[in-house]
């Protein structure tokens, strides 16, 4: 079995953060494990509160993990502050394992996850520790100053953030018109992921999804080409399947696969 570890918030309504993570991991087939690294008031409408933990208790989450279980693969999500980033940074160069950096600033509704200092430390020292790392637009935008607007512009934005040291990079499209396209780069190869726009307003919990699948094939021994294809795959299954809960934006459907498979 195969054991894949989430770096990320907590999320009450259970849409995206480390509930998303781990039932990624779970319809992917790989062990999800979960250090918490802030705790959230949130639900459909967005977020009411945020409390980081403290330091010490991220340490020993990542420590107990990794002295007995061991990791075949890490993503990292809500990190909230400089501190986190920094300490989970230095747990990173201790592992060799993939890993998948999902540079979360804010909620899909809008509330913000990530303070100004924590975006100057991802930029310096949590980026160059990435296997791959897939920002949206607007994260583009905030780590490059790069704005893009057309399918034509995703190029551009990823090749600035290369230059901030990840391997790869997988510049999700979303927010653009048309199709739902995204682009996975390391500077020489180059693969577009493309598929049809789903009209469906419950999407909360998507970019946590795709990270996760995303590491999860990592973590089964997918190269990074096939375990992006698979991921692209997984969370397109997801969103199709996205449901109304609560007042506001639902969630993306995690168990679409255990009735289809996801790849």
């Amino acid at each position: 079995m195969k054991r894949v570890l989430a770096i990320a918030g907590s999320d009450s309504g259970g849409g995206a953060g480390s509930q998303a993570d781990l039932k990624t991991m779970l319809a992917c087939g790989v062990h999800g494990m979960s250090v918490i690294t802030a705790v959230t008031a949130q639900n459909s409408e967005g977020v009411h509160g945020v409390w980081q933990l403290p330091l010490e208790a991220v340490r020993a989450q990542l420590d107990a993990v990794l002295d007995d279980i061991g990791v075949d693969a890490v993503k990292t999500g809500m990190l909230g502050s400089a501190e986190t980033v920094a300490a989970v940074a230095a747990w990173l160069r201790r592992v060799t394992c993939p890993v998948v950096i999902d540079p979360v600033m804010r909620a899909t509704s809008g509330d913000a996850l990530l303070d100004p200092a924590g975006l100057d430390a991802v930029k310096a020292a949590l980026l160059p520790l990435a296997t791959v790392v897939t920002p949206n637009l607007h994260e583009v935008e905030q780590l490059t100053g790069v704005v893009a607007r057309r399918e034509a512009d995703l190029r551009g934005a990823a090749d600035a953030v290369l230059k901030l040291g990840p391997r790869w990079v997988l510049v999700t499209g979303g927010h653009l018109d048309g199709d739902a396209v995204d682009l996975l780069t390391d500077g020489s190869i180059e693969c577009l992921l493309r598929a049809p726009r789903i009209d469906n307003p419950n999407t909360h919990g998507t970019g946590c999804t795709l990270a996760s699948a995303l590491a999860s094939y990592l973590a089964l021994g997918d190269d990074v080409v096939t375990a992006a294809t698979k991921a692209k795959h997984y969370v397109t299954g997801a969103i199709a399947g996205g449901f109304a809960l609560g007042r506001g934006v639902g969630p993306v459907d995690h168990g679409w696969g255990f009735r289809q498979p996801p790849a």
